[in-house]
């Protein structure tokens, strides 16, 4: 065996180390709910809290919306820029990073004061404008993401070839987006829609200072105020973002599989 094949194993078997043992160590502490043997309890307490269904599904709704309100902005702007503003491509880009290095708390902390009930615009006056406040920064943190894989997906195909022929038998723009554009990239879309989703069920800041019922401060109330049940929702929140993961994997791999077919 060749000497970089050995270190390629170590390396391989070091980081696969680094990354399952506290995974595997999480999931053990979860299992000691039930003094001396290994049990399901914190995990049936987990779901069986009211609580935990109402925020799941809360930020699972929101993450739908999230992902909807994404495509209606990223999808035209990422079509337009590639099909006739190629110079402002290094610009959109720019802009599309700045959630990375933007704190997430600078941005709410700056909804909260430009929304408040004494502006002209009081979204934090209502339950409804405070949700639709909230998809609008999960949006705004999932656009590096969602942006870049619809990017992606543009830059695959011919996107300036489908366009003409699709305008010389009469399509408008609408048309050509919605039934030309979005059936052509729908695998870099759902890569988009399910980072977006992870994104939004973990997240903790938008949704604590905005005081609205979501999945990550209720993760963040159980680990301060229980033992072993933190425990077991981080394994099965860890399980829902890997779900996430495995089904792009899935997805990518039929579009390939299909792909050849043709």
């Amino acid at each position: 065996m060749k000497q970089s094949t050995i270190w390629s194993w170590v390396i391989f078997i070091a980081g696969a180390i680094y990354f399952f043992l506290p995974l595997i160590a999480t999931f053990e502490f979860s299992m000691r709910a039930r003094r001396g043997v290994y049990s399901f309890d914190a995990y049936r307490s987990v779901l069986a809290d009211p609580q935990f269904r109402d925020t799941l599904s809360y930020s699972v709704l929101m993450a739908l919306l999230t992902i909807v309100l994404g495509l209606v902005i990223v999808t035209p702007t990422a079509f337009w820029v590639r099909l006739k503003l190629p110079r402002l491509r290094p610009y959109i880009e720019f802009i599309t990073l700045l959630p990375l290095v933007i704190p997430p708390i600078v941005i709410v902390f700056g909804y909260i004061r430009l929304y408040n009930t004494a502006s002209y615009l009081p979204l934090t006056a209502s339950l409804r404008g405070t949700d639709f406040l909230l998809m609008c920064g999960y949006a705004t943190l999932s656009l590096p993401y969602m942006y870049r894989a619809v990017d992606t997906g543009l830059r695959s195909i011919d996107l300036v070839t489908l366009t003409e022929a699709a305008q010389s038998l009469g399509a408008g723009w609408t048309t050509i987006i919605l039934r030309l554009v979005l059936p052509n990239v729908l695998v870099a879309i759902l890569s988009g829609a399910f980072l977006t989703f992870a994104i939004v069920i973990g997240e903790y800041v938008l949704a604590a200072l905005l005081n609205r019922p979501a999945f990550g401060p209720y993760m963040v109330w159980m680990g301060g105020n229980k033992a072993y049940e933190p425990a077991a929702l981080a394994v099965i929140a860890f399980a829902i973002t890997w779900a996430c993961m495995g089904l792009i994997q899935l997805l990518t791999r039929f579009q390939k599989h299909t792909s050849k077919k043709r």
